[in-house]
């Protein structure tokens, strides 16, 4: 478990600005290598495709995804199919990247690891 997932997500209020590429590059080296940063409609989010070996475990993934999600009423994007779950994070509210979203992908490099 990293420093990062043991931290709880603070309530995004809309007016604070999204992290800066300075601050994006530290979460990132706090996360697994297979994170990476898309951009879509111009807005950053943080994406990784985790692999399974069938629909029923990458199913069991992203119903733990979801529940960590609704812990910390923090949502993340699911797509999930046989063998693969790709999960997106990114803040609604800010239109970027909040600390939230490092603190959840490393959730759920976490939950990975565990399943």
């Amino acid at each position: 478990m990293s420093e990062l997932s043991k931290q709880e997500c603070a309530p995004c209020r809309g007016d604070e600005p999204p992290l800066d590429k300075d601050e994006i590059a530290t979460f990132m080296s706090a996360l697994s290598d297979e994170w990476e940063i898309v951009e879509r409609k111009g807005v950053p989010r943080l994406r990784r495709k985790f692999s399974f070996r069938g629909f029923r475990p990458a199913l069991d993934f992203t119903t733990a995804v979801g529940r960590i999600a609704e812990e910390q009423a923090h949502h993340p994007r699911i797509v999930t199919q046989w063998g693969s779950v790709t999960v997106d994070w990114w803040t609604h509210k800010i239109d970027g990247l909040h600390n939230n979203d490092f603190i959840m992908a490393a959730r759920c490099d976490d939950l990975y690891h565990d399943s």
